[in-house]
């Protein structure tokens, strides 16, 4: 596991083949960054199905409505079209690149609409610069990262076990 300099802004995502750990980057969107961190405390993320994964491009999670695969009213092809029950967030645009590791802020066609869906690119993405937030970058275990299930959606998707803020974890 990598170093952990910064534990608050920092995110344990266990995923079927192990640990990746993400430095959020709370100087360059601090809202996303924060939203991720109350989502995570709130137990939202977990279990929360991958329903978008693109060979060559990245892997999209994140909707705590229609994508948490232990509960009763999960449904597959509504995974990817909800959000949480917290309000949009503003774009927080920047001049960094969407690199290999780097999280995106996924959202519809208005820029201030993200909420709590993201995308984990697998490799540099930089046509979207400027276009999407990005709030993190993959620290260690981006090789989990690359063995989640392709598809849209998945026929077997993948799912985040478990997310938590690494000053939670004992």
């Amino acid at each position: 596991m990598a170093e952990i300099k910064d534990p608050e802004n920092t995110i344990i995502m266990m995923l079927k083949d192990g640990e990746v750990v993400i430095a959020l980057l709370p100087d360059v969107a601090p809202k996303h960054s924060e939203r991720m961190k109350e989502l995570a405390r709130a137990g939202k993320y977990d279990n929360v199905a991958f329903h978008r994964v693109i060979e060559g491009f990245m892997a999209q999670t994140g909707d705590v409505e229609h994508g948490n695969m232990e509960s009763p009213s999960y449904n597959a092809r509504r995974s990817g079209t909800g959000g949480s029950d917290l309000p949009d967030l503003p774009a927080e645009f920047s001049k960094l690149p969407h690199d290999r590791g780097t999280l995106g802020a996924a959202r519809s066609q208005n820029p201030n609409s993200a909420n709590s869906q993201f995308f984990i690119n697998f490799k540099d993405n930089h046509f979207l610069n400027g276009q999407y937030t990005v709030y993190g970058r993959v620290i260690s275990g981006m090789e989990h990262v690359d063995k989640i299930m392709r598809g849209e959606p998945p026929a077997n998707p993948d799912r985040m076990i478990t997310v938590r803020v690494a000053a939670d974890v004992a």
